[in-house]
């Protein structure tokens, strides 16, 4: 519907014109897809307990980063849902960067809460984009 709106077909194939496709066309071949590469650089992973139901909020994050720090800022961004008794009221932010272990950014129980965005942004912004401004979500400059 919105790729419609703004003139961008993407039209599914019937499974008959599918099959002829994939017959004919080796790019379609699923036996030579390759996967993402694990924890591309620089990359977020935002790991929150399920039982907590605490997706929106993960998926609202993971988009407000996107958004703020686009490819190649950020590579990707993993969701991770956790579902155990150690993992209860988790709501962690990790950072990876390329030659270095995951980076803690946020913990929900060591902060005390869910992050503000505009902390977030800035503690991110400081390892993969250090100059850029985030305009109304930046530092007050003393």
């Amino acid at each position: 519907m919105i790729a419609e709106s703004i003139g961008v077909s993407c039209p599914l194939p019937s499974e008959q014109d599918n099959m002829e496709q994939v017959k004919g066309n080796p790019a379609l071949d699923s036996s030579t897809f390759v996967p993402p590469v694990p924890l591309a650089s620089p990359s977020i992973i935002i790991e929150f307990c399920d039982r907590c139901r605490w997706l929106h909020r993960a998926t609202w994050v993971s988009t407000e980063l996107f958004l703020t720090f686009p490819p190649p800022a950020l590579k990707a961004i993993s969701i991770i849902p956790l579902n155990s008794e150690e993992t209860g009221g988790r709501f962690r932010v990790w950072l990876n960067l390329e030659g270095s272990p995951p980076q803690l950014m946020w913990d929900r129980k060591i902060e005390g809460g869910f992050p503000e965005l505009k902390g977030l942004k800035q503690r991110i912004r400081d390892h993969v984009q250090p100059g850029k401004s985030l305009g109304h979500s930046d530092k007050k400059s003393e």
